[in-house]
């Protein structure tokens, strides 16, 4: 039996449908759908992702079928047109699309108006009746090709038009001619000749297999690559192909293109949402060459625009839009992201696949869905991006502070940031791996800006309006984004902006609020965020669907406050050595580190005991009843102590012993491989006086903070880096002889646990003995993953960034749990733990612990918690809900 590689919709039918997104891809699964729905939408057929597989997977050949299915389905559009593909008088022209499964807004490569050459032209034009608009196509048509399939850059044929425009004195594309866009051409052609050595390709047949062949190969181009990495999106999936009828929305003032929202993207606001321009094809909305008008009377007045709306330039389309709106958004419940043509008065449907949104908007949208009866509950909790939670959960711009006011733009991506100025996305890159924040300055961004985009803390852009690339892209990453700053003037090569006549410099501070569109000198202050409305009624919802209790990782008062107040239902992860190296107790730990006997370290420890007796103290009482795991010391001592001579000396001096025993003291402690070194249960084993002052510190300060609160208090006393359960033994045996005594001082009962971090295979794989003494059990996946694969988190960035750009791995380990092995690991302690200790707890405080397909994971296996950094929190109370929704279903 012959495979099916091809699927035809148009005329109200559809060999396909929604649910085929697979292996259609989303805009072919969608543009069937709307077809099944009766709507208009230009014949076409879609190339499914298996062609695509096959493609790649015999070097870069096509399915011995796939030919034929493709002349087959050019037919049956023509048949539906009344036109035939290639014919000198009256030729079908198509689009070709590409359309992955997961939107990748601007990432691969598009064609339109294929099928005109210097023949099919003059037929277009006659049958138009308008010259203007087919050589207008044909020269958009030469320009997209020789961009996407024959590799000629689009700004060699930009400036081309530049030129011609100054020669002319013309200031817009609409003030050519027929004869003026004739003379481009032939300028066009010219450039090709020279670049190419050869001409223009006349034949329609050999423009479609370019075309289709050069969006298969989109998938596996370079901003396609870094996308997919940053979005999780594996690379196996491929793409599908539209190809469809044209539309024109270039044929005079009854013609137009636009892009909308049935909800306003930015705010979730009920309302539709767009953009349009009359006399234009699609790529000139998005692509910020004309600025573009409003979709909406009542938009255009809020901006105080005065070019008039589609709402007011054509009402009757305008009406039969806002009804499709209305029809799309019912029948996928869910915000759609539309684009339309108008050709001639008529409505033409391009594409609606749901749309990207900020999280301020993903949360309103979700809940006023709910109360209006479209989505459920557990729908709306289900289809927020956790990850983007983290969008809200950091600083907006005080609004009683000061600002110096540059420049206005479009308010194109809520947020604010500050940052050094920088022209390129190879600078942004660089400096934030330096550790800057920098404001990305473009007079508009490409899918080739993708790189600086992600790396810059906020976009700038001189042109393009709330749909251009950089507001799309901006939206869809969950950073600031100003566009269409039309004072805004840069100068590439000089690296500066001159706005409004005063010239920054590469490395100036700016601040962007893309709330207001507001440009603003310097760094300006912040607020923290307000964690209500609708982001409480999600996280209600979130924490009445989750199993797993969600705790922090917090060692000091302010983060264990921020935590509580992010809903943190515990301390998962509370390390005592940060504590140590405050200003004014490093000296009694040195001291400590740099005593001769066991006497000496407990005359220093006795400094230290009331310090972090205190320390703990705060945060039971912040915690308020809720556990809280401490672990004791982990580090080397070694990293407690100077390195350079100058503060060698100085400890010296103030510790009461010479620099020649200080030095002498560093060199016994250095160590080759010091992760793996005497760290950990390691040093409580040698020095088992640090962990006992600990223990009391611990436990003195749960019994005050329990009769301040009126609330008990259980800490969880963890030991790090067991390997064997005679370690285990050998200190819970003295953490419980502290405990004993002082219960016994106090004169009162005191409740308390010991257990253990799981961060070694072998105790992964001994988890069963090592229960029969750890009350408990915490997963630290960081230095699991360390161990297990063998390489150090702090070096290995270089070459890891290697493994996934070749493929090797799909995922950073560091970034998300490795399931396969460390995830095995994990899976198997667990269940040997329960088998010795069946009400064993179990958790995670790795950086993982916030991350939401690691919290996916963490939910397989049954975990009662997992423990995060406090502004993770929400991020990993929506993730559990969506984990435990996932297992249901």
């Amino acid at each position: 039996m012959t495979h099916k590689w091809v699927y035809t919709f148009g005329d109200g039918t559809a060999e396909g449908r929604s649910e085929m997104r697979n292996l259609l891809g989303g805009k072919g699964a969608n543009l069937a759908e709307m077809s099944n729905l009766g709507l208009p939408v230009p014949p076409g057929f879609t190339c499914t992702t298996e062609v695509c597989t096959a493609y790649y997977d015999n070097g870069r050949n096509y399915p011995e079928e796939f030919r034929g299915q493709v002349q087959d389905a050019l037919d049956a559009i023509g048949k539906m047109v009344g036109a035939t593909f290639g014919d000198e008088e009256n030729p079908l022209l198509v689009s070709v699309r590409s359309g992955a499964r997961a939107s990748m807004p601007g990432m691969m490569d598009t064609v339109l108006n294929l099928g005109l050459n210097d023949i099919t032209v003059k037929a277009l034009a006659k049958k138009a009746g308008d010259e203007r608009f087919a050589y207008d196509s044909y020269r958009r048509f030469i320009q997209m090709f020789c961009d996407v399939v024959l590799g000629l850059d689009h700004h060699m044929f930009e400036e081309i038009l530049d030129i011609f425009k100054e020669e002319n004195e013309y200031q817009l594309d609409t003030d050519l001619a027929a004869q003026d866009w004739q003379e481009v051409i032939a300028r066009y052609k010219q450039l090709i000749q020279e670049e190419l050595n050869g001409p223009f390709p006349q034949d329609p047949h050999e423009q479609l297999w370019g075309a289709l062949g050069a969006v298969f190969s989109s998938w596996q181009n370079q901003r396609a690559i870094t996308y997919r990495r940053l979005h999780s999106i594996p690379d196996a999936w491929g793409t599908a192909v539209n190809v469809q009828a044209m539309v024109f929305g270039n044929m005079g003032d009854t013609s137009a293109t636009g892009v909308a929202f049935t909800r306003n993207p930015s705010t979730g606001e009920k309302s539709f949402y767009g953009e349009f321009l009359v006399n234009a094809q699609g790529e000139d909305v998005v692509a910020g060459i004309r600025t573009p008008q409003y979709l909406t009377k009542k938009a255009r007045e809020e901006a105080g625009e005065t070019d008039p709306s589609m709402e007011e330039v054509m009402p009757p389309v305008f009406n039969q839009l806002a009804d499709v709106f209305v029809k799309l958004e019912k029948h996928f419940t869910d915000m759609q992201d539309i684009e339309f043509t108008v050709q001639e008065g008529k409505l033409w449907m391009l594409q609606t696949r749901s749309g990207k949104r900020t999280a301020k908007a993903a949360l309103k949208m979700a809940v006023e869905m709910v109360k209006e009866g479209l989505i459920t509950e557990e729908a709306a909790v289900a289809r927020i991006d956790a990850a983007s939670l983290d969008q809200l959960l950091h600083p907006t711009i005080d609004p009683n502070a000061p600002r110096d006011i540059l420049a206005t733009g479009l308010p194109a991506s809520p947020g604010a940031a500050s940052g050094e100025i920088v022209f390129t996305s190879e600078d942004a890159a660089a400096l934030k791996e330096a550790g800057k924040a920098v404001i990305l300055v473009r007079t508009e961004t490409s899918p080739e800006d993708i790189h600086g985009m992600h790396s810059s803390a906020a976009i700038l852009t001189s042109r393009g309006g709330m749909t251009s690339h950089a507001a799309v892209v901006a939206r869809g990453m969950g950073k600031p984004c100003v566009s269409g700053a039309a004072s805004v003037r840069i100068d590439y090569a000089a690296e500066t902006v001159n706005i409004t006549g005063e010239v920054l410099q590469k490395g100036d501070i700016i601040t962007i609020d893309g709330s207001t569109g507001q440009v603003i000198r310097g760094a300006v202050p912040m607020l923290l965020p307000e964690l209500s409305g609708d982001f409480a009624q999600v996280m209600e919802w979130a924490d009445k669907i989750r199993r797993m209790t969600i705790r922090t990782n917090a060692e000091t008062p302010a983060d264990a406050q921020t935590a509580r107040d992010f809903g943190a239902e515990g301390i998962g992860l509370c390390r005592t050595e940060h504590m140590f190296f405050d200003e004014e107790r490093i000296l009694a730990v040195r001291e400590m580190i740099v005593a001769d006997d066991v006497e000496g370290r407990k005359a220093a420890l006795a400094k230290i005991l009331p310090m972090q007796r205190d320390d703990f103290l705060q945060i039971f009482e912040i915690m308020n009843g809720l556990p809280v795991t401490v672990r004791l010391l982990d580090p080397p001592l070694h990293e407690f102590l100077p390195q350079s001579d100058k503060e060698i000396e100085e400890v010296a001096a103030a510790v009461g012993t010479s620099s020649e025993k200080l030095r002498r003291r560093l060199s016994e402690l250095h160590e080759f491989n010091p992760m793996l070194g005497h760290r950990g249960c390691r040093l409580g084993v040698t020095y088992p006086e640090i962990y006992e002052m600990q223990a009391r510190a611990i436990f003195e300060a749960a019994m005050e903070a329990g009769e301040k609160t009126g609330k008990a208090v259980t800490p969880e006393v963890m030991v790090p880096l067991v390997g064997m359960k005679e370690e285990l033994d050998f200190l819970k045996t003295r953490i419980v002889a502290v405990a004993d005594a002082v219960a016994q001082e106090k004169d009162k009962p005191l409740s308390y646990q010991v257990g253990t971090m799981i961060e070694l295979p072998r105790a992964a794989l001994k988890a069963a003995e090592i229960a029969e003494s750890a009350e408990f059990f915490s997963f630290g996946t960081n230095d699991l993953t360390q161990t297990t694969f063998g390489i150090s988190r702090d070096d290995s960035a270089g070459f890891l960034n290697d493994y996934l750009g070749k493929g090797i791995i799909q995922q950073d380990p560091f970034v998300s749990i490795d399931t396969e092995g460390v995830g095995e690991l994990v899976s198997i302690a667990a269940e040997r733990g329960r088998s010795t200790r069946a009400d064993i707890k179990l958790g995670i405080c790795g950086e993982h612990g916030g991350d939401p397909a690691s919290i996916d994971f963490c939910e397989s296996i049954g975990l009662s918690y997992v423990s995060c950094s406090p502004y993770r929190v929400p991020i990993a109370r929506l993730a559990a809900a969506q984990a435990t929704l996932k297992l249901k279903s």
